[in-house]
């Protein structure tokens, strides 16, 4: 094995360029990833946003004109009060309402965290928490040093 402070040592500018690189790419890479991951669930979170608006929709636009047929219509059908059919009209508008929102709230509760997103950025800190500088040899710091004294003299 050939020893890596032979003459092709890196200057302290090209490794924090290397590094800021790979840190700028590891960033765009988890970005990404989210993007993936959160694609789906967005999708889902509109699947069911549409059926929670259709809920309210439905339950102010239809109740009027709704509530007014179905009531005459009860009405009609069992000769009750018209006071009784319109609460029965209510109450069949109101269930709809209602099962339109369990049906948005199941689309919801499919919506999930990005956990590959979560536990690849827990990783990539627990890494950077460990990392230590690279040890050099005795020498190479007093050539280090006698170079700086002599940039320094120039």
């Amino acid at each position: 094995m050939s020893d890596p402070f032979d003459g092709a040592e890196r200057s302290l500018g090209q490794l924090v360029a290397s590094a800021t690189a790979e840190m700028s790419a590891l960033v765009h890479d988890e970005i990404a990833l989210a993007k993936a991951e959160i694609k789906q669930d967005v999708k889902r979170g509109a699947m069911g946003s549409a059926a929670g608006l259709v809920a309210v929709v439905v339950l102010l636009f239809s109740l009027p004109l709704l509530s007014f047929a179905l009531a005459y219509g009860i009405q009609a059908w069992s000769h009750w009060h018209i006071s009784v059919c319109f609460l029965l009209s209510f109450a069949a508008n109101v269930l709809l309402a209602v099962l339109l929102g369990l049906v948005a709230y199941a689309k919801f509760r499919k919506v999930k965290p990005p956990e590959k997103s979560i536990a690849s950025a827990k990783q990539t800190a627990a890494i950077m928490q460990n990392v230590k500088p690279h040890p050099r040899p005795a020498d190479a710091a007093a050539q280090d040093k006698a170079a700086v004294v002599a940039r320094s003299s120039a």
